[in-house]
C-alpha cells in the first residue's frame, strides 16, 4: 500500500461529516451522561435514568445531529430518529442488566456503552434516518 492510497483511505474515514459527528456527539454525550448520572444521583433506577435520559437526548441529539453533522433540518425524521435510539436504547438496557447482575457502577457501565451506542448510532442514522434521497 503506497502513501497516496493510504492517504485516500484515511480521509474517507475521517471525513468532514465523520468529524462533526465527533464534536457534535461530546456535545450530546455530555448532555445525556450528565442527565442521566444526574437521575442515578438523586436515586432513580437505572432503568428509569436511562429512558428519561434518552428521551430528552434524542430530542437534543436530532436537532444537532440533523443540521450540524447531516445538514438536514427536516422533522419529519424524528421518527426515524426515535426508532435508532429505540435500538440503542434496548442494547444499552441488555448491557446494564448484565453489569448490574456483575456489581459494576451504572456511572462506569454508561460510560463504557457510550463508545459502542456512538459507533451503533451513527450507523443506524446514516443508513435508516439521514439516507440520500435518490436511493
Amino acid at each position: 500500500m503506497n502513501i497516496i492510497h493510504l492517504r485516500r483511505r484515511l480521509s474517507g474515514i475521517f471525513s468532514e461529516r465523520f468529524i462533526r459527528f465527533l464534536i457534535v456527539g461530546v456535545i450530546n454525550t455530555g448532555f445525556g451522561y450528565g442527565l442521566f448520572a444526574l437521575l442515578i444521583y438523586v436515586n432513580f433506577h437505572y432503568t428509569l435514568a436511562s429512558l428519561v435520559s434518552t428521551i430528552l437526548g434524542v430530542i437534543f441529539n436530532f436537532k444537532t445531529t440533523g443540521i450540524i453533522v447531516f445538514r438536514n433540518n427536516n422533522n419529519n425524521l424524528i421518527f426515524r430518529f426515535f426508532f435508532v435510539y429505540g435500538i440503542t436504547y434496548a442494547l444499552g438496557l441488555i448491557f446494564l442488566y448484565i453489569t448490574n447482575m456483575l456489581n459494576i457502577s451504572n456511572y462506569a457501565a454508561w460510560a463504557v456503552w457510550l463508545v459502542p451506542a456512538a459507533i451503533i448510532s451513527y450507523f443506524l442514522q446514516k443508513v435508516i434516518v439521514f439516507r440520500p434521497l435518490n436511493r
